[in-house]
């Protein structure tokens, strides 16, 4: 199976040559790697230039855009640059963030998933962070999640569900239209991915009042946003986030912001959701 890899990148000099040994480096190459320099001011373009002096299957496309950081929005935008730039001999597409150090087995064992069962849509490993010298969990999210910074999607799921959408919560939407399709989503334990930049290490406080509108967008509701606004809130160690997730939610709904999802979608994914929390609580 091919697979295809489009990495956003902004000011990753620091860590990109990381990601980008480590995907030369796998037991199964990829066929194409796109690099999507988004308006960097350092030298993340000239690093990624030596990469493709030696490897064929590596290309990079530099993007304009504004130098504002809001989680989603901007990351997808460039991943939907680096999309004008592939072909359709693919049959995986992998979204991958320029901070990350895959074990050199990622691909292959995601690539033996696929091929094990032809309903899995979407495949991914967990994300580990330094602590005190140890690679622990950066348990911010359920095991049954894929963390938005390395996702792959069989092609014609990926077709399905829309592609990806330019905002908060498309790591989630994304998931949950693979299930309102009957994709079925799989994560595996075994992949260790060390994630060098701990998530939301960028985010404004404008970012913050984002994955309330995010909780909105999805179609969730206001007591379904106020649970997950709470365990997100704990999970971060920062109770006072769920007012700003909160006051997000409520600015979305009261300027009739419009969902990612169709009323259909919604609905299911409520519903889904009631059926997640009750499994916990029982």
């Amino acid at each position: 199976m091919n697979y295809y890899i489009i990495i956003p990148a902004h000011n990753e000099a620091q860590f990109i040559s990381l990601t980008l040994d480590s995907l030369i480096s796998q037991t199964v190459l990829p066929s194409k790697i796109i690099v999507v320099d988004d308006n960097s001011t350092d030298t993340t373009a000239e690093i990624v230039k030596t990469f493709i002096e030696k490897h064929s299957f590596i290309s990079l496309v530099e993007r304009k855009s504004n130098a504002i950081h809001l989680p989603g929005s901007k990351v997808i935008q460039a991943f939907h640059e680096g999309e004008k730039h592939i072909d359709e001999n693919y049959d995986i597409i992998v979204k991958v963030d320029a901070d990350l150090i895959f074990p050199i087995n990622y691909f292959e064992t995601i690539i033996a998933h696929f091929k094990s069962d032809d309903t899995i849509g979407m495949v991914g490993g967990f994300a580990y962070i330094e602590k005190n010298g140890e690679w622990i969990l950066e348990n911010l999210t359920d095991k049954d999640h894929i963390r938005g910074a390395f996702k792959a999607y069989r092609k014609a799921t990926f077709k399905q569900i829309g592609g990806l959408k330019p905002a908060m919560g498309w790591d989630t939407v994304d998931e949950l239209l693979c299930k309102f399709y009957n994709w079925k989503v799989i994560t595996n334990e075994s992949l260790h991915v060390k994630h060098l930049k701990p998530t939301g290490a960028n985010y404004n406080k404008t970012a913050r009042y984002k994955q309330g509108e995010a909780f909105y967008s999805l179609g969730y509701g206001f007591i379904i946003t106020a649970i997950a606004s709470l365990k997100l809130a704990i999970k971060k160690k920062k109770p006072l986030l769920f007012i700003d997730y909160i006051q997000g939610f409520l600015k979305a709904k009261f300027s009739k912001k419009e969902l990612f999802v169709t009323k259909e979608q919604a609905i299911f994914i409520r519903n889904y959701r009631w059926k997640k929390i009750k499994e916990k609580l029982f």
